[in-house]
Protein backbone atom coordinates (compact mmCIF):
# COMPACT_ATOMS: atom_id res chain seq x y z
CA UNK A 1 0.00 0.00 0.00
CA UNK A 2 2.82 2.35 0.92
CA UNK A 3 4.60 1.52 -2.33
CA UNK A 4 1.49 2.32 -4.34
CA UNK A 5 1.20 5.72 -2.65
CA UNK A 6 4.81 6.50 -3.61
CA UNK A 7 4.17 5.61 -7.24
CA UNK A 8 1.00 7.71 -7.31
CA UNK A 9 3.02 10.59 -5.90
CA UNK A 10 5.63 10.12 -8.60
CA UNK A 11 3.02 10.28 -11.33
CA UNK A 12 1.24 13.24 -9.78
CA UNK A 13 4.49 15.21 -10.04
CA UNK A 14 4.92 14.53 -13.72
CA UNK A 15 3.30 16.90 -16.18
CA UNK A 16 1.59 15.52 -19.27
CA UNK A 17 1.33 17.49 -22.51
CA UNK A 18 -1.55 15.49 -23.91
CA UNK A 19 -3.17 18.82 -24.75
CA UNK A 20 -0.01 20.61 -25.78
CA UNK A 21 2.58 20.76 -28.52
CA UNK A 22 4.53 17.91 -30.06
CA UNK A 23 7.86 17.45 -28.45
CA UNK A 24 6.82 19.24 -25.27
CA UNK A 25 9.18 18.52 -22.41
CA UNK A 26 7.57 17.23 -19.26
CA UNK A 27 8.60 19.12 -16.15
CA UNK A 28 8.55 18.01 -12.53
CA UNK A 29 6.63 20.20 -10.14
CA UNK A 30 8.17 20.10 -6.68
CA UNK A 31 5.82 19.49 -3.81
CA UNK A 32 7.13 22.48 -1.90
CA UNK A 33 6.80 24.86 -4.85
CA UNK A 34 4.76 27.94 -4.02
CA UNK A 35 2.22 29.14 -6.57
CA UNK A 36 -0.03 32.16 -6.52
CA UNK A 37 -3.59 31.25 -5.75
CA UNK A 38 -5.36 32.21 -8.98
CA UNK A 39 -7.96 30.78 -11.30
CA UNK A 40 -5.32 30.55 -14.02
CA UNK A 41 -3.12 28.19 -12.02
CA UNK A 42 -6.13 26.22 -10.84
CA UNK A 43 -7.10 25.57 -14.46
CA UNK A 44 -3.56 24.59 -15.36
CA UNK A 45 -3.47 22.24 -12.37
CA UNK A 46 -6.64 20.59 -13.66
CA UNK A 47 -5.07 20.26 -17.10
CA UNK A 48 -2.03 18.61 -15.57
CA UNK A 49 -3.82 16.26 -13.17
CA UNK A 50 -4.76 12.78 -14.46
CA UNK A 51 -8.34 11.65 -14.04
CA UNK A 52 -9.36 8.67 -11.96
CA UNK A 53 -9.68 6.64 -15.13
CA UNK A 54 -6.11 7.49 -16.01
CA UNK A 55 -4.88 6.40 -12.59
CA UNK A 56 -6.48 2.99 -13.05
CA UNK A 57 -4.53 2.62 -16.26
CA UNK A 58 -1.33 3.73 -14.58
CA UNK A 59 -1.77 1.28 -11.70
CA UNK A 60 -0.78 -1.58 -14.04
CA UNK A 61 2.74 -0.14 -14.27
CA UNK A 62 3.41 0.33 -10.56
CA UNK A 63 5.68 -2.73 -10.43
CA UNK A 64 8.08 -1.28 -13.00
CA UNK A 65 11.39 0.20 -11.97
CA UNK A 66 11.79 3.96 -11.54
CA UNK A 67 14.10 4.25 -14.53
CA UNK A 68 11.56 2.51 -16.73
CA UNK A 69 8.82 4.81 -15.47
CA UNK A 70 10.85 7.84 -16.51
CA UNK A 71 11.17 6.47 -20.04
CA UNK A 72 7.43 6.00 -20.46
CA UNK A 73 4.97 8.66 -21.53
CA UNK A 74 1.35 7.87 -20.68
CA UNK A 75 -1.35 9.63 -22.67
CA UNK A 76 -3.98 10.79 -20.21
CA UNK A 77 -7.62 11.18 -21.28
CA UNK A 78 -8.92 14.70 -22.01
CA UNK A 79 -9.19 16.86 -18.88
CA UNK A 80 -12.89 16.32 -18.28
CA UNK A 81 -12.79 18.34 -15.07
CA UNK A 82 -11.91 21.44 -17.07
CA UNK A 83 -14.71 20.90 -19.55
CA UNK A 84 -17.23 20.46 -16.73
CA UNK A 85 -16.20 23.62 -14.89
CA UNK A 86 -18.92 26.19 -14.56
CA UNK A 87 -18.48 29.75 -15.73
CA UNK A 88 -16.65 31.19 -18.72
CA UNK A 89 -13.07 30.11 -19.28
CA UNK A 90 -10.40 32.41 -20.73
CA UNK A 91 -9.70 32.40 -24.44
CA UNK A 92 -5.99 31.64 -23.96
CA UNK A 93 -3.92 29.92 -21.29
CA UNK A 94 -0.12 29.97 -21.21
CA UNK A 95 1.83 26.74 -20.90
CA UNK A 96 3.30 26.11 -17.48
CA UNK A 97 6.74 26.07 -19.07
CA UNK A 98 6.22 29.75 -19.93
CA UNK A 99 7.68 31.45 -22.97
CA UNK A 100 4.52 33.33 -24.05
CA UNK A 101 2.76 36.57 -23.20
CA UNK A 102 -0.99 37.07 -23.33
CA UNK A 103 -3.00 40.21 -23.96
CA UNK A 104 -5.17 41.02 -22.13
CA UNK A 105 -3.61 39.52 -18.99
CA UNK A 106 -5.57 36.83 -17.20
CA UNK A 107 -6.63 39.20 -14.41
CA UNK A 108 -8.24 41.48 -16.99
CA UNK A 109 -10.20 38.56 -18.43
CA UNK A 110 -11.72 37.75 -15.03
CA UNK A 111 -13.07 41.30 -14.89
CA UNK A 112 -14.41 41.27 -18.46
CA UNK A 113 -18.16 41.32 -18.94
CA UNK A 114 -19.95 40.71 -22.23
CA UNK A 115 -22.55 43.28 -21.23
CA UNK A 116 -20.21 46.05 -22.33
CA UNK A 117 -18.08 46.68 -25.39
CA UNK A 118 -15.62 49.25 -26.59
CA UNK A 119 -16.59 51.78 -29.27
CA UNK A 120 -15.49 50.75 -32.74
CA UNK A 121 -12.86 52.68 -34.68
CA UNK A 122 -12.41 52.92 -38.42
CA UNK A 123 -9.39 51.55 -40.27
CA UNK A 124 -8.08 55.10 -40.66
CA UNK A 125 -7.58 55.10 -36.88
CA UNK A 126 -5.29 52.06 -37.03
CA UNK A 127 -1.63 52.34 -38.04
CA UNK A 128 -0.05 49.49 -40.00
CA UNK A 129 3.56 48.77 -39.11
CA UNK A 130 6.03 49.02 -41.96
CA UNK A 131 8.70 46.37 -41.86
CA UNK A 132 11.34 48.79 -43.10
CA UNK A 133 10.20 52.41 -42.95
CA UNK A 134 13.27 53.66 -44.84
CA UNK A 135 13.35 50.99 -47.54
CA UNK A 136 12.02 53.36 -50.20
CA UNK A 137 14.23 56.27 -49.21
CA UNK A 138 16.61 55.63 -52.10
CA UNK A 139 13.78 55.40 -54.63
CA UNK A 140 12.24 58.64 -53.40
CA UNK A 141 15.31 60.84 -52.95
CA UNK A 142 18.10 59.30 -55.07
CA UNK A 143 17.07 57.05 -57.93
CA UNK A 144 15.60 59.68 -60.22
CA UNK A 145 18.04 62.45 -59.27
CA UNK A 146 21.67 63.02 -60.05
CA UNK A 147 23.69 61.21 -57.40
CA UNK A 148 26.73 59.00 -56.89
CA UNK A 149 27.25 55.62 -55.24
CA UNK A 150 30.43 54.13 -53.81
CA UNK A 151 31.56 50.75 -52.49
CA UNK A 152 34.17 49.62 -49.98
CA UNK A 153 35.12 46.72 -47.74
CA UNK A 154 35.80 47.66 -44.13
CA UNK A 155 38.07 45.29 -42.15
CA UNK A 156 35.61 45.14 -39.25
CA UNK A 157 32.23 46.13 -40.75
CA UNK A 158 32.45 44.21 -44.00
CA UNK A 159 30.89 45.36 -47.27
CA UNK A 160 29.68 48.96 -47.53
CA UNK A 161 27.58 50.69 -50.18
CA UNK A 162 27.32 54.47 -49.93
CA UNK A 163 24.97 56.76 -51.88
CA UNK A 164 25.32 60.56 -51.89
CA UNK A 165 22.94 63.12 -53.39
CA UNK A 166 23.48 66.88 -53.53
CA UNK A 167 20.20 68.79 -53.12
CA UNK A 168 21.30 72.17 -54.42
CA UNK A 169 18.04 74.02 -53.85
CA UNK A 170 17.99 73.05 -50.19
CA UNK A 171 21.81 73.35 -49.98
CA UNK A 172 22.24 70.04 -48.25
CA UNK A 173 23.68 66.57 -48.69
CA UNK A 174 21.59 63.43 -48.35
CA UNK A 175 23.50 60.23 -47.55
CA UNK A 176 22.61 56.53 -47.27
CA UNK A 177 25.14 54.06 -45.87
CA UNK A 178 24.33 50.35 -46.17
CA UNK A 179 26.05 47.96 -43.78
CA UNK A 180 25.54 44.29 -42.99
CA UNK A 181 23.58 45.08 -39.82
CA UNK A 182 21.51 48.08 -40.88
CA UNK A 183 21.09 51.02 -43.24
CA UNK A 184 21.82 54.54 -42.01
CA UNK A 185 20.33 57.69 -43.52
CA UNK A 186 21.25 61.29 -42.86
CA UNK A 187 20.79 64.83 -44.18
CA UNK A 188 23.50 67.47 -43.61
CA UNK A 189 23.57 71.16 -44.42
CA UNK A 190 26.37 72.31 -46.73
CA UNK A 191 27.25 75.11 -44.33
CA UNK A 192 28.69 72.48 -41.99
CA UNK A 193 31.57 71.87 -44.40
CA UNK A 194 34.25 74.50 -45.15
CA UNK A 195 35.09 72.41 -48.21
CA UNK A 196 33.31 69.52 -49.86
CA UNK A 197 33.90 66.37 -47.76
CA UNK A 198 35.32 63.10 -49.04
CA UNK A 199 33.31 59.89 -49.16
CA UNK A 200 35.13 58.55 -46.09
CA UNK A 201 34.29 61.71 -44.15
CA UNK A 202 30.64 61.49 -45.21
CA UNK A 203 30.42 57.84 -44.20
CA UNK A 204 32.02 58.54 -40.81
CA UNK A 205 29.35 61.16 -40.14
CA UNK A 206 26.86 58.29 -40.07
CA UNK A 207 29.11 55.62 -38.54
CA UNK A 208 32.15 56.79 -36.60
CA UNK A 209 33.48 53.24 -36.17
CA UNK A 210 34.37 53.12 -39.86
CA UNK A 211 38.06 52.28 -40.49
CA UNK A 212 38.13 52.04 -44.29
CA UNK A 213 40.53 54.48 -45.98
CA UNK A 214 38.86 54.89 -49.38
CA UNK A 215 35.74 54.12 -51.40
CA UNK A 216 35.49 53.05 -55.04
CA UNK A 217 33.16 54.98 -57.33
CA UNK A 218 30.33 53.07 -59.02
CA UNK A 219 30.09 53.75 -62.74
CA UNK A 220 27.70 50.94 -63.73
CA UNK A 221 24.71 52.45 -65.55
CA UNK A 222 22.21 50.02 -64.04
CA UNK A 223 23.43 50.48 -60.49
CA UNK A 224 20.23 52.33 -59.39
CA UNK A 225 18.12 49.28 -60.23
CA UNK A 226 20.41 46.96 -58.29
CA UNK A 227 20.53 49.25 -55.28
CA UNK A 228 16.76 49.69 -55.31
CA UNK A 229 16.31 45.91 -55.44
CA UNK A 230 18.50 45.51 -52.36
CA UNK A 231 16.90 48.33 -50.39
CA UNK A 232 13.37 47.09 -51.03
CA UNK A 233 13.91 43.34 -50.74
CA UNK A 234 11.92 43.29 -47.48
CA UNK A 235 9.02 45.35 -48.81
CA UNK A 236 5.97 43.20 -49.42
CA UNK A 237 2.31 43.89 -49.91
CA UNK A 238 1.27 40.23 -49.58
CA UNK A 239 0.52 38.24 -46.44
CA UNK A 240 -0.64 34.74 -45.54
CA UNK A 241 -2.21 33.75 -42.24
CA UNK A 242 -3.45 30.47 -40.82
CA UNK A 243 -7.03 30.02 -39.58
CA UNK A 244 -7.73 27.31 -36.99
CA UNK A 245 -11.20 26.14 -35.97
CA UNK A 246 -11.43 25.03 -32.31
CA UNK A 247 -14.70 23.35 -31.45
CA UNK A 248 -16.11 22.87 -27.99
CA UNK A 249 -14.06 20.50 -25.86
CA UNK A 250 -11.04 20.41 -28.19
CA UNK A 251 -7.75 20.80 -26.35
CA UNK A 252 -5.25 18.98 -28.59
CA UNK A 253 -3.55 19.78 -31.86
CA UNK A 254 -4.88 16.57 -33.40
CA UNK A 255 -8.50 17.49 -32.64
CA UNK A 256 -8.21 21.04 -33.96
CA UNK A 257 -6.49 20.02 -37.22
CA UNK A 258 -8.95 17.16 -37.79
CA UNK A 259 -12.05 19.36 -38.07
CA UNK A 260 -13.77 19.06 -41.45
CA UNK A 261 -17.29 20.37 -40.88
CA UNK A 262 -17.81 24.13 -40.66
CA UNK A 263 -20.62 25.49 -38.52
CA UNK A 264 -22.73 28.41 -39.71
CA UNK A 265 -21.02 30.63 -37.14
CA UNK A 266 -17.57 29.73 -38.44
CA UNK A 267 -18.67 30.31 -42.03
CA UNK A 268 -20.02 33.67 -40.98
CA UNK A 269 -16.65 34.49 -39.41
CA UNK A 270 -14.86 33.51 -42.62
CA UNK A 271 -17.16 35.79 -44.61
CA UNK A 272 -16.13 38.61 -42.28
CA UNK A 273 -12.46 37.95 -43.06
CA UNK A 274 -12.81 37.92 -46.81
CA UNK A 275 -14.23 36.28 -49.90
CA UNK A 276 -14.25 32.54 -50.54
CA UNK A 277 -12.79 31.88 -54.01
CA UNK A 278 -12.06 28.87 -56.15
CA UNK A 279 -8.36 28.12 -56.24
CA UNK A 280 -8.48 26.63 -59.74
CA UNK A 281 -7.21 29.38 -62.02
CA UNK A 282 -6.99 31.97 -59.25
CA UNK A 283 -4.75 34.82 -60.44
CA UNK A 284 -4.19 36.78 -57.22
CA UNK A 285 -1.67 36.19 -54.46
CA UNK A 286 -1.96 32.49 -53.68
CA UNK A 287 0.20 32.20 -50.56
CA UNK A 288 1.77 28.91 -51.58
CA UNK A 289 -1.52 27.18 -52.45
CA UNK A 290 -1.93 25.16 -55.64
CA UNK A 291 -4.05 26.98 -58.24
CA UNK A 292 -3.59 24.44 -61.03
CA UNK A 293 -4.07 20.86 -59.84
CA UNK A 294 -6.20 21.17 -56.70
CA UNK A 295 -3.62 19.59 -54.40
CA UNK A 296 -4.30 22.13 -51.62
CA UNK A 297 -8.08 22.07 -51.68
CA UNK A 298 -10.71 23.50 -53.98
CA UNK A 299 -11.26 26.93 -52.41
CA UNK A 300 -9.85 29.36 -49.90
CA UNK A 301 -10.49 32.78 -48.35
CA UNK A 302 -8.77 35.91 -49.69
CA UNK A 303 -9.14 39.64 -49.18
CA UNK A 304 -7.55 43.00 -49.93
CA UNK A 305 -6.89 45.50 -47.18
CA UNK A 306 -5.17 48.88 -47.38
CA UNK A 307 -3.42 47.96 -50.62
CA UNK A 308 -2.31 44.57 -49.35
CA UNK A 309 -3.38 41.11 -50.55
CA UNK A 310 -4.07 38.48 -47.90
CA UNK A 311 -4.48 34.73 -48.33
CA UNK A 312 -5.92 32.75 -45.42
CA UNK A 313 -4.87 29.13 -44.94
CA UNK A 314 -8.14 27.83 -43.50
CA UNK A 315 -7.56 24.45 -41.84
CA UNK A 316 -10.97 23.06 -42.72
CA UNK A 317 -10.47 23.89 -46.42
CA UNK A 318 -7.04 22.27 -46.73
CA UNK A 319 -6.83 18.56 -47.66
CA UNK A 320 -7.77 16.06 -44.94
CA UNK A 321 -5.83 12.78 -44.81
CA UNK A 322 -7.66 9.83 -43.29
CA UNK A 323 -5.57 8.08 -40.66
CA UNK A 324 -3.00 10.87 -40.34
CA UNK A 325 -3.29 12.16 -36.78
CA UNK A 326 -0.90 15.03 -37.48
CA UNK A 327 -2.69 16.09 -40.69
CA UNK A 328 0.56 17.05 -42.36
CA UNK A 329 -1.16 18.32 -45.51
CA UNK A 330 -2.78 21.00 -43.37
CA UNK A 331 0.13 21.62 -41.06
CA UNK A 332 2.44 22.00 -44.04
CA UNK A 333 0.84 25.37 -44.71
CA UNK A 334 -0.43 26.56 -41.32
CA UNK A 335 2.74 25.40 -39.55
CA UNK A 336 4.81 27.55 -41.92
CA UNK A 337 2.78 30.68 -41.29
CA UNK A 338 4.03 33.19 -38.75
CA UNK A 339 0.64 34.31 -37.40
CA UNK A 340 -2.58 32.33 -37.10
CA UNK A 341 -6.17 33.11 -36.18
CA UNK A 342 -8.03 30.76 -33.84
CA UNK A 343 -11.83 30.78 -33.92
CA UNK A 344 -13.34 29.20 -30.81
CA UNK A 345 -16.75 27.64 -30.32
CA UNK A 346 -17.32 26.70 -26.72
CA UNK A 347 -15.48 27.46 -23.48
CA UNK A 348 -12.32 25.38 -24.03
CA UNK A 349 -9.26 27.67 -23.89
CA UNK A 350 -6.45 27.69 -26.44
CA UNK A 351 -3.04 26.74 -25.00
CA UNK A 352 -0.31 28.98 -26.40
CA UNK A 353 2.01 26.11 -27.40
CA UNK A 354 -0.66 23.66 -28.51
CA UNK A 355 0.42 23.87 -32.18
CA UNK A 356 3.96 22.61 -32.69
CA UNK A 357 5.78 24.85 -35.17
CA UNK A 358 9.12 26.61 -35.53
CA UNK A 359 7.49 29.45 -37.47
CA UNK A 360 4.22 30.18 -35.68
CA UNK A 361 5.02 32.94 -33.22
CA UNK A 362 1.65 34.58 -32.60
CA UNK A 363 -2.01 33.53 -32.27
CA UNK A 364 -4.99 35.86 -32.29
CA UNK A 365 -7.92 34.06 -30.65
CA UNK A 366 -11.54 35.05 -31.34
CA UNK A 367 -14.56 33.73 -29.46
CA UNK A 368 -18.16 34.49 -30.36
CA UNK A 369 -20.08 35.64 -27.27
CA UNK A 370 -23.67 36.80 -26.71
CA UNK A 371 -24.10 40.54 -26.83
CA UNK A 372 -25.51 42.22 -23.76
CA UNK A 373 -25.76 39.07 -21.71
CA UNK A 374 -28.69 37.55 -23.63
CA UNK A 375 -28.86 34.79 -26.20
CA UNK A 376 -27.43 35.34 -29.67
CA UNK A 377 -30.88 35.06 -31.23
CA UNK A 378 -32.33 37.88 -29.14
CA UNK A 379 -29.36 40.13 -28.51
CA UNK A 380 -27.05 39.46 -31.44
CA UNK A 381 -23.45 38.28 -31.28
CA UNK A 382 -20.20 39.97 -30.36
CA UNK A 383 -16.58 38.93 -30.73
CA UNK A 384 -14.12 38.67 -27.87
CA UNK A 385 -10.41 38.82 -28.71
CA UNK A 386 -7.21 37.71 -27.01
CA UNK A 387 -3.63 37.69 -28.31
CA UNK A 388 -0.74 35.43 -27.37
CA UNK A 389 2.81 35.46 -28.73
CA UNK A 390 6.24 34.15 -27.89
CA UNK A 391 8.04 36.19 -25.29
CA UNK A 392 10.63 37.59 -27.71
CA UNK A 393 7.92 39.09 -29.94
CA UNK A 394 7.55 42.81 -29.11
CA UNK A 395 4.04 44.12 -28.36
CA UNK A 396 2.20 45.57 -31.35
CA UNK A 397 -0.89 47.59 -32.08
CA UNK A 398 -3.64 48.39 -32.43
CA UNK A 399 -4.26 48.18 -28.69
CA UNK A 400 -7.05 45.90 -27.57
CA UNK A 401 -10.02 47.89 -26.26
CA UNK A 402 -11.19 47.50 -22.69
CA UNK A 403 -13.14 45.28 -22.62
CA UNK A 404 -11.76 43.43 -25.70
CA UNK A 405 -15.23 42.87 -27.16
CA UNK A 406 -16.42 44.05 -30.59
CA UNK A 407 -20.04 44.38 -31.63
CA UNK A 408 -19.65 46.21 -34.97
CA UNK A 409 -18.54 43.87 -37.73
CA UNK A 410 -16.88 46.46 -39.94
CA UNK A 411 -14.75 47.96 -37.16
CA UNK A 412 -13.91 44.47 -35.89
CA UNK A 413 -12.72 43.44 -39.36
CA UNK A 414 -10.51 46.53 -39.68
CA UNK A 415 -9.05 45.91 -36.24
CA UNK A 416 -8.46 42.20 -36.87
CA UNK A 417 -6.73 42.59 -40.25
CA UNK A 418 -4.55 45.42 -38.96
CA UNK A 419 -3.65 43.34 -35.92
CA UNK A 420 -2.71 40.36 -38.11
CA UNK A 421 -0.42 42.41 -40.35
CA UNK A 422 1.24 44.16 -37.42
CA UNK A 423 1.66 40.83 -35.65
CA UNK A 424 3.72 39.46 -38.53
CA UNK A 425 5.79 42.63 -38.75
CA UNK A 426 6.51 42.39 -35.03
CA UNK A 427 7.33 38.67 -35.21
CA UNK A 428 10.17 39.42 -37.62
CA UNK A 429 11.93 41.06 -34.67
CA UNK A 430 11.93 37.79 -32.74
CA UNK A 431 15.31 36.14 -32.26
CA UNK A 432 14.78 33.35 -34.78
CA UNK A 433 13.76 35.60 -37.65
CA UNK A 434 16.10 38.44 -36.77
CA UNK A 435 19.11 36.12 -36.81
CA UNK A 436 18.18 34.74 -40.23
CA UNK A 437 17.46 38.22 -41.51
CA UNK A 438 20.85 39.61 -40.52
CA UNK A 439 22.69 36.67 -42.04
CA UNK A 440 20.79 36.95 -45.28
CA UNK A 441 21.24 40.71 -45.45
CA UNK A 442 24.99 40.29 -45.05
CA UNK A 443 25.09 37.84 -47.96
CA UNK A 444 22.99 40.06 -50.20
CA UNK A 445 25.01 43.17 -49.40
CA UNK A 446 28.26 41.40 -50.21
CA UNK A 447 26.73 40.27 -53.48
CA UNK A 448 25.53 43.78 -54.29
CA UNK A 449 28.95 45.31 -53.59
CA UNK A 450 30.66 42.64 -55.69
CA UNK A 451 28.28 43.15 -58.60
CA UNK A 452 28.61 46.93 -58.56
CA UNK A 453 32.39 46.71 -58.35
CA UNK A 454 32.86 44.17 -61.14
CA UNK A 455 30.38 45.83 -63.48
CA UNK A 456 32.00 49.22 -62.89
CA UNK A 457 35.38 47.74 -63.84
CA UNK A 458 33.84 46.42 -67.04
CA UNK A 459 32.43 49.88 -67.83
CA UNK A 460 35.96 51.32 -67.45
CA UNK A 461 37.51 48.63 -69.62
CA UNK A 462 39.32 46.87 -66.80
CA UNK A 463 39.31 43.11 -66.43
CA UNK A 464 37.15 42.26 -63.35
CA UNK A 465 38.15 39.49 -61.02
CA UNK A 466 36.12 36.32 -61.57
CA UNK A 467 33.34 36.04 -58.99
CA UNK A 468 30.02 34.31 -58.64
CA UNK A 469 28.57 37.75 -57.83
CA UNK A 470 25.63 37.42 -55.46
CA UNK A 471 27.03 34.18 -54.10
CA UNK A 472 30.16 35.87 -52.83
CA UNK A 473 30.40 35.80 -49.08
CA UNK A 474 28.35 32.64 -48.70
CA UNK A 475 30.06 30.13 -46.45
CA UNK A 476 29.41 26.40 -46.51
CA UNK A 477 26.84 26.59 -43.72
CA UNK A 478 25.10 29.55 -45.32
CA UNK A 479 24.90 27.85 -48.71
CA UNK A 480 23.21 24.92 -47.03
CA UNK A 481 20.48 27.27 -45.85
CA UNK A 482 19.61 28.52 -49.34
CA UNK A 483 16.07 27.47 -50.13
CA UNK A 484 15.36 25.97 -53.54
CA UNK A 485 13.74 27.93 -56.34
CA UNK A 486 10.72 25.65 -56.06
CA UNK A 487 10.07 26.96 -52.54
CA UNK A 488 10.29 30.53 -53.79
CA UNK A 489 7.79 29.77 -56.53
CA UNK A 490 5.36 28.45 -53.95
CA UNK A 491 5.47 31.76 -52.07
CA UNK A 492 6.16 34.34 -54.75
CA UNK A 493 5.52 35.50 -58.24
CA UNK A 494 5.60 38.51 -60.55
CA UNK A 495 8.89 39.65 -62.03
CA UNK A 496 11.67 38.98 -59.56
CA UNK A 497 14.89 40.93 -59.94
CA UNK A 498 17.92 38.71 -60.43
CA UNK A 499 21.58 39.58 -60.16
CA UNK A 500 23.39 37.10 -62.36
CA UNK A 501 26.87 36.72 -63.80
CA UNK A 502 25.46 38.05 -67.06
CA UNK A 503 24.19 41.32 -65.66
CA UNK A 504 20.96 42.78 -64.32
CA UNK A 505 17.73 41.34 -65.67
CA UNK A 506 14.19 40.52 -64.67
CA UNK A 507 12.94 36.98 -64.82
CA UNK A 508 9.25 36.09 -64.47
CA UNK A 509 8.72 33.49 -61.78
CA UNK A 510 4.93 33.27 -61.60
CA UNK A 511 1.92 35.47 -61.94
CA UNK A 512 1.31 36.56 -58.37
CA UNK A 513 3.43 38.99 -56.44
CA UNK A 514 6.55 38.21 -54.47
CA UNK A 515 6.10 37.81 -50.71
CA UNK A 516 9.20 38.20 -48.58
CA UNK A 517 9.62 36.07 -45.48
CA UNK A 518 13.23 37.00 -44.92
CA UNK A 519 14.76 38.34 -48.13
CA UNK A 520 13.21 36.24 -50.94
CA UNK A 521 16.04 36.83 -53.41
CA UNK A 522 18.24 34.60 -51.32
CA UNK A 523 16.13 31.74 -52.64
CA UNK A 524 17.51 32.37 -56.12
CA UNK A 525 21.15 31.87 -55.26
CA UNK A 526 21.18 28.10 -55.64
CA UNK A 527 19.50 28.35 -59.04
CA UNK A 528 21.99 30.99 -60.18
CA UNK A 529 24.82 28.73 -59.08
CA UNK A 530 23.44 25.84 -61.15
CA UNK A 531 22.99 28.07 -64.19
CA UNK A 532 26.58 29.27 -63.85
CA UNK A 533 27.94 25.74 -63.68
CA UNK A 534 25.76 24.47 -66.53
CA UNK A 535 26.30 27.50 -68.77
CA UNK A 536 26.97 26.10 -72.28
CA UNK A 537 30.31 27.12 -73.82
CA UNK A 538 30.12 29.85 -76.42
CA UNK A 539 31.29 29.39 -79.99
CA UNK A 540 34.45 31.33 -79.16
CA UNK A 541 35.48 28.96 -76.39
CA UNK A 542 38.22 26.55 -77.40
CA UNK A 543 37.08 22.99 -78.03
CA UNK A 544 38.63 20.58 -75.57
CA UNK A 545 40.97 18.13 -77.18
Amino acid sequence: MERERKNDKLFSRKRSFTFGAYGGVDRFICSNETRPESIEHSILDILDSPTNEAKSVLSTTTNQRGSRLDEQRCAFPPPLKLLKMSGTLPLVLPPKSGGYWIDPPFEKFVETSTDSSAPGLGKDSYDIIERDSEAKMYREFFKYKYHHSFTAVDPSLGSLVLSVCLEEEEKRLRIILRMKDCTLHGVFSLCLFPQFPSTVELAKMLCDSLTVSRFEAVSYLKAPELITAFDEHRVSQNFKFGVLYQKEGQLTEEDILSNNEESEEFQDFLSLLGETVKLQGFSGFRGGLDVCHGQTGSDSVVTSFCGREIMFHVATKLPYTEGDTQQLQRKRHIGNDIVALVYQEGPAPFISDIISSHFLHCFIVVRRVPRGGGSEETKGAAFQVSVTAREDVPPFGPTLPDPPIFTERSSFRDFLLTKLINAEMSCYKAERFNRLELRTRSCLLEGLRSELSSQSQCMLGDQPQPTSHFQMGLGVDQKAEVVSLKTLREQSGCAVTLLTPWGFLKRPVEEDHCRSLAFPRLHLLEQIKKETVNQPPSSQDPTPS
